[in-house]
Parts: structure tokens; sequence; C-alpha cells
């Protein structure tokens, strides 16, 4: 089990609270996020990467001086939340690597992309905490759905390492082609537990990871991953259904969460007043039932020791 260095740990170590939990808020999407601001492709065309940014900006200002770090991508937000101002010095940065989207080979496996010049050196220079990399994993398909992804996971995981920087990695499973959502949902569990085990295989040091469905399996991720922190992601869940997810991982090992979309989705608009005024009303109120979840079991955790 791959464990962090000193430089890594302080790392680590800015993007949690006081009490050693991640809450961390998650605003690296780019096509999602144009996908919330208008319905129609037309529109979302005409949405360029300044309005991300400014978009960004809001929830990083609203959101992540609430929490203890943010997760932002360096194609619209970086360096700009930095040598704006936006950015508390306090509240750890984290900056993806990974591309929107993804290519596409055989049945429907996805193959992830990067965003070209992001590594581990540009990282430190663009102001960063630490990175973090998202990969799709199926690890129940043929290793022709996994080598490409598993090649990146291998290449940052060894350049951030190279670099003593800190890490994130993430993993997202998918429906394949022909696939019902039934027998998909049936299969989730398990693909986020083997997901974990590659992850873990490659030499991953904090995990970001999808709900896996049920608390056995939470528990069997904290068992899996030992001494290896998993924070859990809110994949655009609606808050009520996040909460309760929350509930349940905490309960069974994990520490903390990295949440996007569950708390600004309905906040965002193209009127920047509007999207202050939602993120104020709406998303710090959320933010705020998410933290008292992990204070709770802070407590928990504190009587038990």
């Amino acid at each position: 089990m791959a464990k962090m260095t000193t430089a890594e740990f302080r790392g680590y170590q800015q993007i949690c609270n006081r009490d050693g939990m991640m809450m961390v808020i998650a605003c690296d999407q780019r096509g999602g996020m144009r996908q919330l601001l208008a319905t129609d492709p037309a529109e979302q065309a005409k949405i360029g990467e300044d309005i991300l940014g400014d978009t960004k900006c809001d929830i990083a200002a609203y959101l992540a001086s609430e929490a203890s770090a943010v997760l932002l991508d360096p194609v619209c937000a970086v360096p700009r939340v930095v040598d704006d101002g936006v950015l508390a010095r306090d509240v750890g940065l984290i900056i993806g690597l990974d591309a929107s989207g993804f290519d596409v080979a055989g049945p429907g496996y996805r193959l992830s992309r990067l965003v070209p010049g992001i590594d581990a050196r540009r990282v430190r220079a663009l102001g960063g905490t630490g990175g973090k990399i998202m990969v799709y994993l199926r690890p129940d398909a043929p290793d022709e759905a996994n080598a490409h992804n598993i090649a990146i996971l291998k290449s940052c995981i060894e350049d951030f390492a190279r670099e003593d920087l800190l890490l994130v990695v993430e993993f997202l499973t998918y429906r394949l082609d022909g696939e019902s959502a039934e027998d998909y949902a049936a299969a989730v569990p398990n693909l986020v537990i083997e997901g974990t085990r590659i992850s873990l295989e490659c030499g991953a040091k904090v995990l970001k990871i999808p709900y896996p469905g049920t608390a056995e399996a939470c528990a069997a991720i904290t068992r899996l991953s030992g001494e290896v922190p998993w924070a859990v992601l809110s994949a655009g869940v609606d808050h009520a259904t996040f909460l309760g997810q929350v509930e349940t991982a905490m309960a069974n090992g994990a520490s903390g969460v990295i949440a996007g979309r569950a708390l600004w989705k309905d906040c965002i608009s193209l009127d920047r007043a509007v999207t202050r005024e939602r993120l104020a009303a709406v998303a710090v109120p959320r933010l705020r039932e998410i933290q008292a979840v992990l204070e709770r079991y802070r407590r928990e955790n504190a009587k038990a020791a």
C-alpha cells in the first residue's frame, strides 16, 4: 500500500478541515457545467471559458471559502482564482489534470483524456496544493477497456511522485453499450470495489470515488484501502440523496467528501447576480448540512478513541 511522503501528507492536511476530514468543493466540470447553464446545444456552444470561469469563481467565493479546499480545472479558473484573490489563503487548491469528455473505443469503452501541458510541475507553478486525475474504469470488462486509462493513471502517479506533490486519484464507472440500467446498478458495488483495487495497485495515496451503492461496499473499500483515505463524490445526485450517501460512507470509514453538482447544480445561472443569490441562499446551507454530518462522525470517532 502506497504511503504519503511528508510533503504529500502536508498537502493532504491542507485539503482537509481542522479535524482532518476532506471537505472539498468540486467545480472542475466544463461540458457538464455548460449543460447546466443552458439546455439548448446552440446556446451551450456560445458559453465560453470566460463565462465558465466567472461561474467557477463565484462557486469558489461562496462555497470554497466555507470549506477546506476547492477542485478546479486549469482551463477556465486557474490561475485566475489565485491571481485575482478569489481564493482565501487558507483554502487548499486541487487542480484537475483530466480533459473534458472522453474518446470511445470498441463496444462503448471510454478512453480518458488529459489537459495538454498540465503535469505536476505545472500544477505547482499554478499555485496548486495538489492535483487530481480522473479515469474511467470497467474492471469487469476485457483488458482493452482499461489499458489506456490505467496507463494514464500510472503515468500521472509516477509524475507526481517524482515532484513529491499530492495527487488525488478519482475513477468513474459507466454503462457499456447494450447494458441495461438494472444490470449496471447491480454491478456498481463490485465495480467501485474493484476500481479501488486497481487504483491502489497503481499507487494511489488519496482516493475520490463514487458512492458504491451499499454500506457493505463502503466498508469493503475501507478495509481494502487501509491507511489510504477516501472521499465520496456526489456524481450529480440531488442533495438529499447525497446527504444520505455521505452518512453511510462516513459511518463505514470514509475520510470526507468531495462535493460538486449536488451542492450547486441548481444554483448557477448565466446571470451572475442570480448565481450569487442562489449560492448564498441554497448551496451554503447544503454545505452546512454536509459539514454537520462530518462533525458528528468526528465527535463519535473522538469518543471511540
